[in-house]
């Protein structure tokens, strides 16, 4: 189940709710109690292996041009 950041706007609580991704939108109130609340945009860390490299498809690593320049 998703997890959405939400800041109070009222006292400036930042809290966490998990719901599912239909009620994403829903109002939530903060856990002190005000209705005033703001959904956060949240970041994701995304990690792969520790210590390998990236794998690049061969003809080039992408980047600015496709990797045309080596870039």
């Amino acid at each position: 189940m998703p997890r959405y950041d939400f800041r109070c706007r009222a006292c400036g609580d930042t809290f966490e709710l998990n719901r599912p991704m239909a009620d994403a939108s829903a109002p939530a109130a903060c856990p002190q109690g005000h209705t005033d609340t703001v959904k956060l945009l949240s970041t994701v860390a995304v990690t792969g292996r520790s210590g390998a490299a990236p794998s690049l498809p061969a003809g080039g690593g992408g980047g600015c041009c496709g990797g045309a320049c080596g870039c």
